[in-house]
C-alpha cells in the first residue's frame, strides 16, 4: 500500500544537492511512491501514475512553481476517481511561501519525515483547507491555478533579484535583502537606473467588494496563504474573510511602501488603514493595464494587449499542515 506519493522536481533548488538523499529515504521506506520530472510537461504524466497506486497524501518536493504546475495539472484535469488526496509540500526552493503557510521549513528531509509520519496515522487533525487563485485572461485562456501572485513593482523586484542578483551566487536571505533594498530605493527616488528595478507601470485593480484604484504600485499582491512576505499574518482578524483571496496594494512612494511594510511586520494588514496602503478580500480580481505582468507562485505571466488579468478563487482544496 502506497501511504505518500512523493513528486519532484530535480531542476528545483534544493534538489540539486539534496536529491539524492531523498532517493536514499525513498529507497528505504517501500510505502512512498517517488515520481521525478524533469519538466513541468511531464507533471500529467507522473500524476495519472500517482493515481494509479491511490496514496493517502501527495506530497510535492520542489519551489513554489513546480507546487503551482503540480496544483494546475491536478485541478483541471481528472486523474483520481473523486476529489484528490491532501497535498503536502516541502521546504525547497528559493522562497518556499506555500511550504512556510503550511509549516514545513528547513530541512526537506526532516519534513519527509513527518509527513509519512502523519500519514501513516489520522491525518483529520493536520487537514487544512485552502483556496487557490485561478487565473485566466477573461478570453478563453486555460486557467492557471496558484497561491499567491505578486503584481506591479513586486514583478519587478522579483525579475531584478533572479536576473541581476541571484546570478551572484549570495544566500537566498542576502539576494532577497538586496533586491528589497534596490526597491525601497526605487520608491523613495521615484526613478530607475541601470542597478535599479524600474518605475512600475501603471494599472487599475478592481475587486469584487470595492471600486477601483489606479496608479503606479511598489507592490500589488493577491493571496490564499494566511501568510505573507516578513511572515506577516494577514486578514482582519474577524474570521468573515477566511478562505478569500486577499489583494494588498501600495503606492509606489517611499511614505507609503513604510506604511505598508511597517503594517505587514506588526500584523496590521486588513485591520487598520493607511494612506496609500489597501486592503481588500474577495472572490475576484481583476488587474487592468497595458501589458501587465504578474508572477504567480514564481512563473510570470503578461497579459497580452489590453486584455485584463483576472483572478478567481476556487473551491477549498485539502493541504497537509505539518503543525497541528
Amino acid at each position: 500500500m502506497t501511504t505518500v506519493a512523493l513528486l519532484s522536481n530535480p531542476r528545483s533548488t534544493g534538489n540539486r544537492a539534496r536529491l539524492p538523499e531523498v532517493r536514499d529515504f525513498c529507497a528505504a521506506h517501500p510505502d512512498i511512491f517517488h515520481y521525478e520530472v524533469e519538466d513541468a510537461s511531464e507533471i500529467g504524466k507522473a500524476l495519472a501514475s500517482i493515481a494509479l497506486v491511490k496514496p493517502k497524501v501527495i506530497a510535492i518536493n520542489g519551489g513554489d512553481g513546480t507546487v503551482q504546475s503540480a496544483l494546475t495539472e491536478l485541478y483541471t484535469g481528472a486523474y483520481f476517481d473523486g476529489p484528490p488526496p491532501p497535498i503536502a509540500v516541502l521546504p525547497n526552493g528559493k522562497t518556499n511561501l506555500i511550504a512556510l503557510d503550511l509549516g514545513a521549513h528547513g530541512d526537506p528531509i526532516v519534513a519527509l519525515k513527518e509527513v509519512l509520519r502523519i500519514a501513516r496515522d489520522d491525518l483529520d487533525a493536520h487537514i487544512v483547507q485552502r483556496k487557490l487563485i485561478s487565473l485566466s485572461d477573461g478570453n478563453g485562456m486555460k486557467p492557471v491555478l496558484g497561491m499567491f501572485l505578486g503584481g506591479a513593482g513586486l514583478v519587478d523586484a522579483m525579475l531584478y533579484c533572479r536576473q541581476r542578483i541571484y546570478p551572484l551566487g549570495l544566500p537566498n536571505g542576502i539576494s532577497h535583502f538586496l533586491a528589497v533594498f534596490a526597491a525601497l530605493l526605487t520608491a523613495l527616488v521615484r526613478a530607475s537606473g541601470r542597478f535599479l528595478p524600474p518605475m512600475a507601470r501603471p494599472v487599475q485593480i478592481t475587486t469584487d467588494r470595492r471600486a477601483a484604484i489606479g496608479g503606479r504600485f511598489s507592490l500589488v499582491i493577491v493571496t490564499t496563504l494566511e501568510k505573507m512576505l516578513l511572515n506577516s499574518q494577514i486578514g482582519s482578524g474577524d474570521g468573515r474573510g477566511e478562505g478569500m483571496m486577499k489583494m494588498f496594494a501600495i503606492d509606489q512612494n517611499a511614505r507609503s511602501l513604510v506604511r505598508g511594510l511597517w503594517a505587514s511586520v506588526a500584523g496590521k494588514l486588513g485591520r487598520s488603514q493607511f494612506s496609500g496602503v489597501y486592503f481588500e478580500q474577495g472572490d475576484t480580481v481583476r488587474i487592468d493595464g497595458a501589458g501587465s505582468s504578474v508572477i504567480l507562485d514564481g512563473e510570470l505571466y503578461q497579459a497580452h494587449g489590453n486584455d485584463p488579468i483576472m483572478l478567481s478563487s476556487t473551491a477549498p482544496v485539502p493541504f497537509l499542515r505539518l503543525v497541528a
